[in-house]
């Protein structure tokens, strides 16, 4: 079931200025398939609240030589899952961290990154951040 970009701020704006009685609790989050056919190089899979108590997650595609930019995880930890490529983690103040799909790279909280392909065909890869234990 695709949700509108609103429809989870309409349902918890109504129980704010509505009668108590009437709201149901959080929307729990539903079990949910999303293909990853994204026609861009980056797009959202899980978007947090209403789908998910906390977790997002996207695809990424990257061209040979292309990155998706320094960033941080903030107080939340990030997985990537590497599906197809070759590629570096760069960790701000440590030295790249090469990877090759099949595989998974962890970063922990309040960590400076960036992920470029390295190879010669698209990197692409699911990213999953969730909330730090204690976050």
């Amino acid at each position: 079931m695709k949700r509108g970009r609103w429809s989870g701020r309409l349902v918890l704006f109504g129980c704010v200025f509505t009668a108590m009685p009437l709201c149901p609790q959080a929307a729990k989050p539903l079990p949910l398939t999303i293909p990853l056919e994204c026609p861009g190089g980056d797009c959202p899979l899980l978007r947090g609240s209403p789908q998910t108590a906390g977790m997002r997650s996207g695809f990424v595609r990257l061209k040979p030589g292309e990155t998706v930019g320094w960033h941080t995880t903030g107080g939340n930890e990030e997985s990537l899952v590497i599906l197809h490529g070759v590629g570096t983690a760069l960790i701000e103040g440590q030295l790249g961290r090469p990877f090759t799909a099949p595989q998974l790279v962890y970063i922990p909280p309040a960590t400076r990154h960036n992920v470029q392909n390295t190879g010669r065909e698209p990197l692409e890869y699911v990213y999953i951040v969730a909330p730090a234990k204690g976050k």
